[in-house]
């Protein structure tokens, strides 16, 4: 489908609107809600999600559909403009920050051990853009936000985006505080001691809703905060999983089954809420999530989401970042418990809202959003490609260095940018109807088709005049590592150097040749061991064999960081093996740190070996 960049004709306005009635809208959002987290799909038994599944026997429910990106803000954006994260800029979950950018830029240079630069992400979603808020508001609309936002504090609220009332108008990333009040929003209190905030934001949306149907239709955003971080929930909620998981033996976190619950039981309260009004034919119910579930964090021993079959989660331009769960309820268009297999994508419910309610096109927008009432009323869509830019990168499990996606039919291309030779990029080609999990890069077996999806992501990223990151001019060899791609910095410091010594500070190190390479890019590098020494009869003299083409001051410390364990050492950095010593005046060792500089560098550890107050050696490491 083409892109919207005047407005529709008359006639096809006035034949999309549905009804003699306008309709409402609940557009529900869900914070970080992984593809498998709910019942809708067959891939958990754990969580409960009977709401979801009540409202997906109303409508039709989406197995293909596509946050914008693998992090919240830009998706959030890209709802309210119609457009993909490369026209609007917003990349990044920055705008609760200070500074106020609107406009993105590329980082002239960046760290040495990295190809590509950053791109400077948008950190407000701009007053000038004609968002659906205005517009729906504009039209004769009763407007109000409920929950999340992450998109700008004043002057860039809700209330400067066309809606209504703005509860809690809250600018941060998750709740304030705690799911369970007492919570820390500045100007927003529970009204009952342990209040939870998705019971008492569905309360506030009944309430305005209740408060506004007399007298015209209304248009609401229930963007909750479930189920980002942090982590905790109703204390009975969670006694109800856990024993759960106990009987079934489930590895899934109850305090995010918890949390999951009191997602839906929030959604239920709002379809409760229309049919007691009596408006379930004359209101139009959307859910999705901003993008894939959290596999990073830790919850009950384990992560919060769980996204198999699918890749990654969010912060990854894998499938379990991108793909997420979506139901449509449309009355007059959708099947009531209907299923779709249509690629679609959260920006274009932006087109389709429009359309469908007769509200013309803004002028001089360009919407790379579809419509897709063909796929509401169980069609097909005449759709091309769509596109994900995500030019973020966070060290967390399956992560990727600065991407950019597009999803055609079955195939799906990443383009990692300037991660090839000399500059080129490099690329990773799946076929999602055989390889869901995105197991087997194709690249290489289909340049063809490498090429043709590439020129339509490029053809894309032009029209959208896209701040795309550059290649680094700082790009040192010797500190580019791309095994440490899709790993933790725990993982990547266990492959470096076995499972004892990580890299802190503003290093990285890497095991090779049977020496411990340290990488260091600024003033602050050090390692430290990674486990509880318990080393009795200090006190001890730790001796390593070293070179250093760094520079600056360097010491020892054990035990904790604090000054009072350091102690200093002289080092020679003129890139010449030499072994040193340094006495540790403690009877007791439980943690050692070396830090061999105080500049950029490389400095090598071939051994470190720890001798107690007769000599004995009681703990060596060989790299």
């Amino acid at each position: 489908m083409k892109k919207f960049r005047t407005l529709l004709p008359a006639a096809l306005l006035c034949a999309a609107v549905v009804s003699a009635h306008p309709m409402n809208v609940v557009f529900i959002l869900a914070d970080d809600l992984g593809w498998s987290d709910t019942s809708l799909y067959g891939h958990t038994d754990f969580y409960e999600t009977p709401n979801l599944e009540r409202l997906a026997a109303r409508g039709m429910t989406f197995s293909r559909a596509y946050a914008n990106s693998a992090i919240c803000s830009p998706t959030r954006a890209s709802i309210l403009t119609g457009q993909t994260t490369a026209r609007h800029g917003i990349t990044a979950p920055r705008c609760h920050h200070e500074r106020v950018l609107l406009k993105p830029a590329a980082d002239e240079t960046g760290k040495p051990g990295l190809k590509a630069t950053a791109v400077r992400t948008v950190t407000r979603l701009d007053t000038n853009l004609p968002t659906l808020g205005k517009l729906v508001k504009q039209a004769g609309y009763a407007t109000g936000h409920f929950g999340k936002w992450h998109l700008g504090h004043e002057p860039y609220t809700p209330l400067e985006h066309g809606f209504d009332v703005d509860i809690p108008h809250w600018s941060g990333p998750g709740p304030a505080g705690s799911f369970v009040a007492p919570w820390e929003f500045p100007a927003f209190k529970e009204n009952v001691p342990k209040e939870h905030i998705e019971d008492r934001m569905a309360a506030e949306a009944v309430r305005w809703m209740k408060s506004v149907t007399k007298d015209r239709p209304f248009f609401m955003n229930y963007w909750q905060f479930s189920v980002h971080a942090p982590f905790d929930a109703k204390p009975e909620l969670i006694g109800k999983y856990r024993r759960k998981a106990a009987v079934s033996g489930s590895p899934r976190s109850p305090t995010y089954a918890a949390m999951v619950e009191s997602m839906d039981d929030a959604v239920g309260s709002l379809l409760d809420a229309v049919d007691a009004a009596g408006m379930a034919d004359e209101t139009v119910i959307i859910f999705i999530s901003d993008n894939g579930g959290n596999m990073f964090d830790s919850v009950d021993g384990t992560t919060p989401a769980d996204n198999r079959p699918l890749r990654g989660g969010k912060c990854t331009a894998f499938e379990g970042g991108l793909r997420v769960p979506c139901v449509v309820v449309w009355p007059g268009i959708t099947k009531p418990g209907s299923r779709s297999r249509e690629i679609i994508q959260a920006s274009d419910f932006y087109p389709t809202l429009l359309h469908q309610l007769g509200i013309p096109m803004p002028a001089n927008h360009v919407v790379d959003g579809a419509d897709i009432t063909p796929a509401l009323r169980g069609g097909s869509l005449e759709r091309e490609a769509i596109f994900t830019y995500f030019p973020y990168t966070v060290p967390k499990h399956d992560w990727l260095p600065p991407s950019a996606v597009v999803h055609s039919g079955d195939w799906k291309l990443i383009r990692l940018f300037h991660e090839g030779e000399n500059g080129a990029h490099a690329y990773r080609l799946y076929n999602l109807a055989d390889d869901l999990g995105e197991t087997n890069n194709l690249a290489d077996a289909y340049p063809e088709r490498v090429a043709e999806l590439d020129r339509l992501l490029q053809a894309h990223l032009d029209d959208a005049d896209a701040v795309l990151p550059n290649r680094n001019p700082s790009f040192d060899p010797q500190q580019y590592h791309p095994e440490f791609i899709g790993l933790t910095p725990e993982e990547q410091a266990e492959l470096s150097a076995g499972a004892d010594w990580a890299a802190m500070g503003t290093c990285v190190i890497h095991r090779e040749g049977g020496v411990l390479q340290i990488s260091s890019s600024g003033d602050d590098p050090y390692v430290k061991d990674k486990g509880a020494l318990q080393l009795t009869g200090g006190p001890f003299v730790v001796s390593f064999k070293i070179r250093s083409g760094s520079a600056g001051e360097a010491a020892v410390y054990y035990n904790n960081s604090s000054r009072a364990t350091k102690v200093p050492f002289e080092m020679k950095h003129d890139d010449q093996w030499r072994t040193v010593q340094v006495a540790v005046p403690a009877e007791t060792l439980t943690r050692l740190r070396i830090d061999p500089s105080s500049a950029p560098g490389l400095i090598e550890l071939d051994w470190v070996r720890v001798q107690n107050a007769a000599g004995k050696t009681v703990k060596e490491w060989s790299f």
